[in-house]
């Protein structure tokens, strides 16, 4: 076949193939142009899943008459000019793609008025070929209508899905929206029927209704506020590692106001929750990042979907960390615990990236507290952590503030139970302490502390792929400071020679292969740091306090001290819960009193 040019429909095909994938990606072009032009609410009415009609309705500045036919022709746009305008682009849409390719595989009709013109104007496009404009009856703004999708494009209408698929799709598209544009109004209707109304919020409590609204109730309950400026901005809400999901549907990132799906962010916040969250489970959150246009590219993706950073390093270990230190800042006590038995926990304030250092809890370091080289007894953990003595068996009374409240008695050898001012508190006593032992190695490492060690009498070999070999030795100082001594031995082998004394018996080949999952997995400065996290962790969990060990009040008193003043402690290392709580409406409950 020759080589020839392709006719202008075709080439209008081809194009709107890459903008428009389904009926939600209408629904989206629409609703960023209503947000781009100033809308205060926007109506959205749908019918058959979207292939019948997707109507978008604003009350924005309108398009004026004159321009109207220019607006479906291919790179016609009013929102950049030059490249640098293209290099620091603030608005949603720029490329002036949207409406021609919506043109192209659809009948689009758009009606449009300004503030300043005597009557609106009428546009209809089939096909990709335009109508003269006609002078019609419309308020200020804009209606986008749109039938009838892929009417001529066959092949692409039969990979569109059922209808309650595709609106499926469409629902989810526009609550993204709605959270990225919280003082805007939206109603949404799908063959008639009202499915979403969501009023403009023009405060906190509203933007958390809207939160509450398309996350659930429950999420904002069980979130943490997340707020920092500067050079770079942070807000949002953070899930509570107990708010975890079976999916990562609950994940909402927004950059400049604009949704995207980006992995590095999205890697950057499973970093922040790796020693928090149990394996398996995904975080739910909202959050949005400011920063510079000029130092963001958001023309990497046809449906601008993704973005590129100028300085990803740096953004990737800015958002790592605000997302660590908002976690760390929730020990156990300052906010809702896991739920127990269904029950539903009231919103508690969280703390804030932007906040001072010393409001944040640290982990007490001291050595004698924690010795690396042996499990403490606990009756000598608890004499040096705690200098109360008997006093710890006081019951709490009414004027008592501490979060976990005073110690009871030991269950079963397992669980710590507690009196607070609020009712109940029952406290996972191994998951707490290994908890606590944890950031305390954690501070010990940083400060450049290490365990005691034992050399092996013969090297142990371990089986592992050249490059994680490769990767391993390049971290070998890393390992070094947590107890590992380790080399090459053969090719596809690797020696090692010293392992932490608390480790001596333990299956090192498995916990080093978990430690090279964990290299190949993360991304950014922060792996070597997670893999000594995940030694030090193993290091906790054999320290800590074990099934069936007696405690005395004070030594159960001086865990729950440590746990209130330890950074994560609402959970283990592992992301189970540590301590929950019945409140005294609930046992009330329990045993029908007031009935």
């Amino acid at each position: 076949m020759p080589i020839r040019l392709l006719p202008a429909t075709l080439i209008d095909q081809i194009a709107a193939g890459e903008v428009i994938e389904r009926p939600a990606s209408v629904v989206k072009e629409l609703i960023e142009n209503a947000l781009d032009a100033g809308a205060r609410r926007i109506e959205i009415d749908i019918e058959q899943g979207g292939l019948g009609l997707m109507r978008v309705r604003d009350d924005g500045i309108g398009i004026d008459a004159a321009e109207l036919p220019l607006a479906v022709q291919r790179h016609a746009t009013s929102k950049i000019a030059t490249l640098e305008d293209l290099e620091s682009v603030a608005s949603l849409g720029f490329r002036g793609e949207a409406l021609p390719s919506i043109g192209s595989v659809a009948r689009l009709r758009i009606a449009s008025r300004t503030a300043t013109a005597d009557a609106a104007t009428e546009l209809r496009v089939a096909g990709g070929v335009p109508a003269e404009p006609q002078p019609a009856a419309h308020p200020v703004g804009t209606t986008v209508e749109v039938r009838d999708l892929f009417y001529n494009v066959p092949a692409r209408r039969k990979f569109v899905r059922t209808e309650p698929t595709e609106f499926g799709h469409i629902a989810r598209t526009i609550e993204r929206l709605a959270l990225a544009a919280p003082a805007v109004a939206f109603r949404v209707r799908h063959n008639g029927r009202q499915t979403l109304d969501l009023p403009a919020a023009h405060d906190a409590a509203g933007q958390g209704e809207r939160v509450a609204r398309v996350l659930g109730a429950e999420f904002l309950a069980r979130s943490l506020p997340v707020a920092q400026d500067g050079a770079l901005q942070l807000r949002g809400w953070l899930g509570l590692p107990t708010a975890a999901r079976a999916n990562s549907d609950g994940q909402f990132w927004y950059v400049n106001g604009r949704p995207v799906r980006d992995r590095l962010l999205g890697n950057a916040a499973r970093l922040g929750y790796r020693d928090v969250l149990y394996h398996g489970r995904h975080p739910a959150y909202v959050l949005e990042l400011r920063l510079d246009p000029r130092l963001v590219d958001v023309n990497a993706h046809p449906a601008k979907l993704e973005v590129r950073f100028r300085e990803s390093r740096a953004v990737h270990d800015y958002v790592f960390r605000a997302v660590e230190r908002v976690l760390a800042a929730h020990s156990a006590g300052s906010g809702p615990p896991a739920a127990m038995m269904g029950t539903a926990w009231a919103a508690t304030p969280g703390a804030t990236i932007g906040a001072a250092p010393d409001a944040v809890a640290q982990p007490d370091p001291r050595p004698q507290r924690f010795d690396f080289g042996s499990a403490p007894a606990a009756s000598e953990w608890a004499r040096q952590a705690w200098p109360g003595g008997a006093a710890a068996t006081r019951v709490a009374d009414a004027n008592d503030e501490r979060p976990l409240g005073t110690p009871l008695a030991q269950l079963h050898g397992l669980f710590v139970l507690a009196q607070n001012r609020r009712g109940l508190v029952l406290i996972d006593m191994h998951a707490a302490h290994e908890r606590v032992l944890y950031e305390a190695f954690k501070a010990q490492h940083e400060a450049g502390g290490a365990p005691a060690a034992q050399r092996l009498l013969e090297p142990l070999a371990v089986a592992a792929a050249e490059h994680e070999i490769e990767t391993l030795l390049a971290a070998s100082d890393d390992f070094a400071r947590v107890g590992f001594e380790l080399e090459r031995l053969a090719p596809g082998q690797l020696a090692v020679r010293a392992v932490p004394a608390l480790l001596a018996t333990a299956d090192v080949p498995t916990l080093l292969r978990e430690v090279l999952r964990d290299l190949a997995g993360e991304r950014g400065a922060h792996h070597l740091d997670g893999a000594a996290h995940r030694v030090l962790g193993t290091l906790a969990c054999r320290s800590a306090i074990h099934a069936h060990r007696r405690l005395s009040l004070p030594e159960m008193d001086a865990l729950l001290r440590q746990m209130e003043a330890t950074e994560r402690s609402g959970q283990c290392n592992h992301g189970r819960p540590t301590w929950t709580e019945l409140s005294l409406p609930e046992l009330d409950r329990l045993f029908l009193r007031g009935r």
